[in-house]
Formats: C-alpha cells, structure tokens, sequence
C-alpha cells in the first residue's frame, strides 16, 4: 500500500510541475506583447474541440451561405410566390389579389380537356422514353463492353448527339421528317409508303386526306419520342457501360463454369447488377423528358396541336400567349409535383442507403 501511494504522489507531482511550466510559458509569452493572441488562440482551440460540428458551421459559413441565399431566394422563393399566383386570377397586368385566395384555377384546369390530353402526352412521352432510351442504352452498352476495336471512337460517336442542344436537335429534325425533301419521308415514299408521310411543321394538315390526318395523329409524338431517344440513349449507355465496368470478373467467369450461355449469363447474371445505375440513369431521363419544352417549341413553336401539346408547353401557351398567368402558373405547379415525385424516391432510397 506504502508503494502505491508513492507511486500516486509522484505523478500528482509530475502533474502540478507540467501546469507550473505551463502557467510559466504563459507569463513569459505575455511579457513578449503576444499574450493575448497565444491565449486567444488558446481559448479558441478549447473552443473548436468542444464544439466541433458547430465550430466547423460556423467557419465555413462564408462559404456556403451566400449560394443558400441565393437558392433560397431565386428558387424556392419563386416556388412560393409561384404556389401563391396560382391560387389568384392574376391575369398578367397590375398587382395580384392575395387578398382572395382560392383554388379556382385548379378546378378550371381539371375540367379543362387541353390539360388532360397535355397530361396524356407528358406520360406517355416520360414513360416510353425513358424504358426505350433505358433498353437501347444497355444493349449499347453490352456491345461496347464486349472488347471490340475502336471503343473510345464509338463511344464517343454515341455520346456525342447528348452534347447538342434541344432547339440544334429539334432544327435537325425538323428538316429530316419535312414532308417534301426530307429524309425520313423520302425513304417512305421509296418504300411506296406515301400514305404515312408525315409533316411535323404543320400544326394543322390542310387539304390532307384521312390516312394522312391519321397517321399525324397517331405519329407525330412517337416521331418526338424517337429524335429524343437518339439524343439521349449514349448517356444511359455511358451510364451501363460503367456499371458493367464495375461487376467483377468472377461473376462472368463463374456463370460460364456453370455453362450459361451469354444471353442467360447477361439476363441472369449480369443485367440485375445494374438496378442502381437503371435507376439513377431513369430519373435523370425523366427529368430530361419533363424538359422538352425546347425541342417541341422549336420544332412546333407556341402551338404544337393537342398531339404534341404537353404540360411545359401548355404553360407557356396559356401564361404568355393568352395572359393567364394564375392559369399558367397552376400547370407549373402540376408539373413541378411531377419532378418530385420522380426525384424524391430516388433522393429517400438514396438517403436509405446512406449515399446522401
């Protein structure tokens, strides 16, 4: 006992002599004008390891506050006030009512059938986009990995018409299904389909006869889908090409020791491997979808026909060619819920995973 309570004092001792030296350096730094700085500094270090999430906020706030502002103002400020001119019957001129608010506007837009078919046009175009973009990307893909000469030419060549911009694309082709000289036509009629030319620039066929209107009808959105489709299938096959980059050798090696043949080996094996790139490349060509105001007003302009009619479009008809703002901005919330309920799963599954 004797020797432990030696032991004990003579480390209380070497305790109380390395707070005197301490205590020492201080007095001398203070006789030396930078007291006060080492001290500062001192107190600031015992601040920072306390409190080191909240240190590190507040530190970087320079950094991050001034684009949260901006965000906050321009974006999701103009959500709000967007959310507010709907619910008015602003109609472009003077001052809105925000005295009355009420939700006439939506209830003139579910009776309204330029809407309903805008919504038809909008869902079939983000759905039969996104899964034909999404198959013709990964079979892309697939052929790409597969070893062959010339790989980076031809991805490039796949991936270059994503780098064009909508109006570019849609000037294009426009003038590939021009009913005259263009090419997509000229093939038809050289395949003595002439019943099926069809005209894109026209939003209404005159003097067209009932096979012609018909088949303007029931192929102007899929001749849309199609352009889309090409701009943007080489960015799901770049998206595929790294996931299938990413799936070890062993899993092809160990699919053909058990004698699978290599489309089994791919549907079984390899294709199910790639539900998180399939994701992330679906909800980034939905958006896409959602966005192909550009392209349609270039190729149509203001008025594109009910068949090629979508909700950006809509909105922009009826807020700024016919003036009903309130009206407008009710579609742009309509259209605005469509984008979250396509990003906000992916966000909360990512979130799940702990990739957020």
């Amino acid at each position: 006992m004797r020797e432990i309570f030696n032991r004990l004092r003579k480390a209380g001792d070497t305790l109380r002599s390395a707070a005197s030296r301490e205590e020492s350096d201080d007095r001398q730094i203070a006789t030396d004008g930078g007291a006060e700085a080492v001290v500062g500094d001192r107190r600031r270090d015992t601040l920072r390891d306390s409190l080191p999430v909240q240190w590190e906020l507040i530190e970087s706030a320079p950094f991050w506050l001034p684009p949260v502002l901006l965000a906050g103002f321009f974006v999701y400020g103009a959500i709000f006030w967007n959310i507010l001119l709907s619910m008015t019957d602003f109609q472009g001129l003077g001052e809105p009512n925000y005295g009355q608010l009420d939700f006439s506007m939506y209830t003139t837009m579910l009776s309204d059938g330029a809407f309903w078919q805008a919504t038809q046009n909008t869902v079939v175009l983000l759905v039969v986009f996104t899964i034909l973009c999404l198959a013709l990307g990964m079979l892309v893909a697939i052929l790409i990995d597969q070893n062959i000469r010339f790989e980076n030419t031809f991805r490039t060549i796949y991936l270059l018409p994503m780098s064009l911009s909508f109006v570019v694309t849609a000037t294009m082709w426009a003038w590939v299904y021009n009913a005259k000289n263009g090419v997509f036509n000229q093939l038809l009629r050289l395949l003595n389909l002439e019943g099926l030319v069809v005209s894109l620039l026209k939003p209404e066929m005159v003097n067209a006869t009932v096979v012609q209107w018909l088949s303007w009808n029931t192929t102007a959105l899929a001749a849309v889908i199609f352009a889309l489709i090409w701009q943007f299938s080489g960015y799901a096959m770049v998206v595929f090409l790294a996931g299938l980059r990413a799936i070890p050798d062993e899993h092809y090696e160990a699919a053909r020791v058990d004698g699978a043949s290599t489309v089994r080996m791919y549907l079984r094996v390899i294709i199910p491997q790639l539900r998180a790139s399939a994701v992330s490349a679906s909800v980034v060509l939905m958006v896409f979808a959602l966005k192909a105001f550009d392209f349609i007003y270039a190729l149509r302009g203001s008025q594109p026909g009910a068949n090629l009619d979508i909700l950006a479009t809509m909105m922009y008809r009826v807020a700024f060619s016919s003036l009903r703002w309130a009206y407008g901005s009710a579609v742009a919330i309509v259209l605005f819920v469509l984008a979250l309920l396509i990003i906000g799963p992916y966000l909360y599954s990512e979130y799940k995973r702990g990739q957020l």
